[in-house]
């Protein structure tokens, strides 16, 4: 199984009220619907838990892929990814895209 996570901002002029409400309406259902997907959820980033200042984030998205290899060679490259790709690419800036690993 691999862990994949997702931090980002959003892009100037997007509201935290309409992303959401476009993860929940389109994006949740459509990477849900993935095969190879078996969970996914987007996690608003609140505050810093100890420091001062603005996290340097606004959302982290959590994916558990139980064949990363199969998602990146056939899902990833998909039209139906691409398009969830493009409609999440519009709305926010500088993703990271990192497969993390827990430490056993």
């Amino acid at each position: 199984m691999a862990n994949v996570m997702i931090t980002y901002r959003l892009k100037p002029g997007v509201t935290r009220d309409a992303f959401e409400a476009w993860v929940r309406d389109y994006d949740y259902p459509n990477i849900r619907g993935i095969r190879r997907v078996a969970s996914f959820t987007n996690h608003r980033v609140e505050r810093l838990l100890i420091g001062e200042g603005a996290p340097s984030m606004d959302y982290v998205e959590v994916f558990d892929i139980p064949d990363l290899d199969g998602f990146v060679a056939e899902d990833l490259g998909s039209d139906h990814l691409q398009a969830v790709m493009g409609e999440f690419m519009a709305r926010v800036d500088d993703p990271q895209f990192l497969v993390v690993s827990p430490i056993g």
